[in-house]
């Protein structure tokens, strides 16, 4: 029973699909050996030949995820244990709609379909469009998907929006994660990892009865590993990896109809990271005495390597990238008889503690570049669930309160005169004029938003079913940013002085302060229609219109002629969303092979967009709203288990996402930097003048490659070995993805090119719970970054982040 009203209510009555059907074919043991099955199936069906049918329950049901009308890859937890995907950056290579891109923690973007949250923007005031979720409670920030996977029982990566039976509403789609759930019988597991680079990785987890009514769960992972890039100036391995994640859970069942969930888990990082590194330069319209090339040369600088994939680096700044995340939650599930009552209560906490050198070089001209943040987030969700005969219903009402508060730090440096001022001037050779300029930001951030919703679902026919539903959402936002500059001598940086000093510091730190607002009502809604073709043949076509909130800028905004800042730029629109989307979904030879293929587009309105200042250090960047984006394109999955000793998959996607209409954005590297004036000059021409924006209309949005493909098999044999009976297996999984654009607008500088990556693996297993297999990752060593970035100050530098060289271990694991 209890079994049954977990699994009742974990999907949200969410429609799903499997992308990999045969992933329990691919992992140590099935993805899904822990489903529970209810006792009141709703229909028999014939067991395929040969491996299990995936099941879930998203609709109060237990039913074929082949038979559920939405986009979603599922991967169980012993298959990321298997391919090492032990956080979601590793994920995106099962799954080829995902994206994810992190220069660090704090600055992490996860889209899918090429949507989600702005590319290369840190900024707390606006909603993400890829929603986190960790045992039903949201994470408000994308910094909890660095951290690794602890004690995970399988992930559901669901696409298109959601919102009509999700607390937040997220308008690209859900990364939907859920824990084991501790037992009534007594069991645990154990493995530990060891690799090149140092790398290091032990993770446990214990489970088992209290009482009666009463059952317990506790799970622990560490993870260690070397840098990846050498910082010759600290003597230093940096990028490193350092984890630590602790998860409890408390299970109480005092009754056949009541159960009780109470967790709570801690995670933390503290690596000496993150730097990007020199890669190369590229021409703009700055004059040539400003770019990076003589720049350098007055300096007598010299990058300690012109090549990335030596990994090597110089910056001087202190780094650090401490990051905890924690908190708790109460879920109460009732079966009331006619439905399911849940309520979902949970707090949550982030501290950010961050250290970095933003001009990524080994010269001291940004000495620190710090915005240490606190987060705090309170979450309520109720939910009832009716399941009857031809209908089945969900309403729900969700609460969210929002506090992040940020102290930001930057500094600069005795090199800074000579890099940052006109070299035409007398002051950039006085190096006291910029060295020990510092602006400190208080940033703050209190967000409520309020919703109901919900989803009705009617069988017309043994064949048809409609299912339509509905989102209403209150969202307020209320925010400061208040920057305040002073110069070496403790001096104010203020607009009202004329000194010439202080106008050359104000021009590379402005003092600012407004206090932005948004807050509006939107309503969202979606239908589905789900057809039966055949036996084992099922379609599906979805419309929905729906909303992403508007936001508010926290890093700063335009000031106008007079040193005030522009308020109009404080708030963005909300973007307003339609999707569509059709899919069919088949499985022929008794099973054996399963063809999945849909179809999908979205146009969004007032697309929040990043707009980029040119100056070293008045702002990063802001948001405004683009006119119009679009996103198309085909997603599909081929798997195929022609006997219990071999399996395969091929999955793939291809994106075409563009501005449809964007006339006021900012201009790439190689036509910005240069003088105002009517004639502008060709791109990278030093010297001659630059647009004030550029249409970039019909150009592809940043992060998506067109083509992504993930494919993979796994072959093996029955064996004694060490006199035990189990199996040899070989395995490989691989993903191909083209070329992105790794800058808001596309620009011949930032273009990263294709790559493919491969991983194999090779073990025995047996059927008492011992795994040992040997892994390499990244086995061909391809050499590819991860995203590439333009610093600002357009002096033709381009730096990035290398992926991870090849790697390879072993990992021994025991289930009992």
């Amino acid at each position: 029973m209890h079994a049954r009203l977990f699994e009742s209510d974990t999907m949200h009555l969410t429609s799903i699909r499997s992308l990999l059907l045969l992933s329990a074919a691919l992992a140590p043991a099935p993805a899904f050996t822990q489903a529970q099955p209810t006792t009141e199936p709703e229909t028999a069906q014939t067991a395929p030949t040969f491996g299990d049918t995936i099941t879930v329950t998203a609709r109060r049901r237990e039913e074929s995820a082949q038979q559920v009308p939405v986009a979603i890859s599922v991967v169980g937890g012993d298959q990321l244990d298997a391919i090492g995907a032990f956080n979601v950056q590793r994920l995106q290579q099962l799954t080829p709609a995902l994206n994810f891109y992190s220069s660090n923690p704090r600055n992490t973007a996860i889209n899918i379909r090429g949507i989600g949250v702005p590319f290369g923007l840190t900024n707390d005031g606006f909603d993400q469009g890829v929603g986190i979720y960790v045992d039903d409670v949201y994470f408000a920030r994308i910094a909890s998907a660095t951290l690794d996977f602890l004690d995970v029982d399988r992930i559901e990566v669901l696409r298109g929006p959601q919102g009509t039976l999700y607390g937040k509403n997220t308008t690209a789609g859900a990364v939907n994660i859920t824990t084991r759930r501790p037992t009534f019988d007594f069991e645990g597991s154990a493995e530990v990892s060891f690799g090149n680079l140092g790398f290091k990785q032990g993770k446990a987890s214990v489970s088992g009865p209290l009482s009666d009514s009463l059952a317990a769960r506790f799970a622990v992972s560490s993870t260690s590993r070397r840098g990846t890039i050498y910082n010759v100036t600290s003597n230093n391995w940096i990028n490193e990896q350092e984890n630590l994640g602790l998860r409890g859970q408390l299970l109480w069942e005092p009754r056949a109809d009541l159960e009780v969930l109470l967790a709570g888990d801690f995670s933390r990082q503290n690596p000496e990271c993150c730097a990007q590194i020199y890669v190369r330069t590229g021409s703009t319209q700055r004059p040539l005495n400003r770019q990076y090339a003589a720049l350098t040369a007055a300096q007598g600088y010299e990058v300690v390597s012109t090549n990335p994939f030596d990994r090597l680096t110089d910056v001087d700044a202190s780094l650090n990238a401490g990051n905890e995340i924690g908190g708790g939650s109460v879920r109460a599930i009732w079966d009331t008889g006619p439905g399911t009552l849940t309520s979902i209560t949970a707090y949550r906490y982030w501290n950010w503690l961050p250290e970095n050198d933003r001009d990524f070089t080994g010269l001291p001209i940004n000495t620190a570049s710090n915005n240490p943040s606190q987060q705090k987030q309170y979450t309520q969700e109720l939910r009832y669930a009716h399941v009857g005969d031809s209908y089945d219903f969900l309403i729900g009402a969700f609460a969210f309160r929002q506090e992040v508060r940020t102290q930001g730090l930057t500094r600069f440096g005795p090199a800074a005169s000579r890099w940052l001022l006109n070299p035409t001037s007398a002051l950039a050779n006085d190096p006291s004029v910029l060295d020990g300029l510092t602006a400190n930001n208080d940033i703050r951030l209190d967000n409520t938003s309020l919703a109901a919703f919900g989803q009705f679902n009617w069988q017309v026919t043994d064949r048809f079913s409609i299912q339509p539903g509905f989102r209403v959402n209150y969202d307020k936002k209320v925010g400061l940013y208040d920057s305040v500059v002073t110069n070496g001598a403790g001096q104010l940086v203020t607009f009202a002085s004329t000194d010439p000093r202080i106008v050359a510091q104000r021009g590379v730190a402005s003092p600012q302060r407004f206090e932005p607002r948004f807050s509006d009502w939107n309503f969202s809604y979606d239908l589905t229609a789900t057809f039966e073709l055949a036996d084992d043949i099922n379609s599906y076509a979805t419309y929905a219109k729906t909303f992403k909130p508007g936001g508010v800028n926290l890093n700063g905004v335009p000031n106008d002629a007079a040193g005030n800042p522009i308020l109009a730029a404080g708030a963005v629109l909300p973007e307003s969303v339609t999707h569509y989307e059709a899919g069919v979904k088949s499985q022929f030879w008794d099973r054996r092979i399963t063809l999945n293929v849909g179809a999908f587009r979205t146009d969004i309105d007032d697309y929040q967009a990043l707009v980029v200042n040119g100056q070293f250090g008045v702002q990063r960047g802001y948001l405004a709203n683009a006119e119009a984006v679009r996103t198309q394109g085909i997603e599909w999955d081929l798997s195929a288990r022609p006997s219990e000793r071999f399996s395969a998959y091929v999955a793939g996607s291809y994106t075409d996402a563009t501005y449809r209409r964007f006339t006021d954005a900012p201009c790439p590297p190689e036509l910005s930097g240069g003088g105002t004036g009517p004639v502008i000059g060709a791109p990278g021409a030093p010297g001659t003048n630059s647009p004030a924006n550029c249409d970039i209309s019909g150009q592809i949005l940043p992060g998506v490659s067109k083509w992504v493909f993930s494919y993979g098999a796994e072959a093996n044999a029955p064996v004694t070995f060490l006199e035990q009976d189990g199996e040899i297996y070989f395995g490989v999984d691989a993903n191909t993805r083209s070329s992105f654009s790794s800058n808001p607008t596309p620009s011949i500088y930032t273009q990263v090119a294709g790559y493919s990556i491969a991983n194999f693996r090779a073990g025995f297993r047996t059927d008492n719970g011992l795994n040992i297999f040997a892994w390499l990752r990244n086995a061909f060593d391809t050499e590819y970054f991860e995203q590439l970035a333009v610093p600002s100050g357009n002096t033709g530098l381009i730096v990035g982040q290398p992926g991870d060289e090849r790697t390879y271990g072993l990992t021994i694991a025991y289930n009992f």
